[in-house]
């Protein structure tokens, strides 16, 4: 079952995958099928203009974007 609905503002969790990725939260755009037993969701930054691809163990909930 998945944490997360589109809308849900979300933070990325940290690592060396997202040492360049911007700051601050991320909105889930939307849920993506399992893949490797991961519930997955494409996210977005309004500091980027693209969006990410990340995995439910790589976010956290976050409050919304000021």
């Amino acid at each position: 079952m998945a944490k997360f609905r589109e809308g849900d503002h979300v933070r990325l969790v940290g690592g060396f995958r997202y040492r360049a990725a911007a700051d601050g939260a991320y909105e889930i755009v939307r849920k993506l099928p399992v893949a490797d037993g991961a519930v997955q969701y494409r996210i977005k930054s309004g500091q980027e203009q693209y969006e990410r691809v990340v995995s439910e163990s790589e976010i956290e909930r976050a409050a919304p974007a000021a």
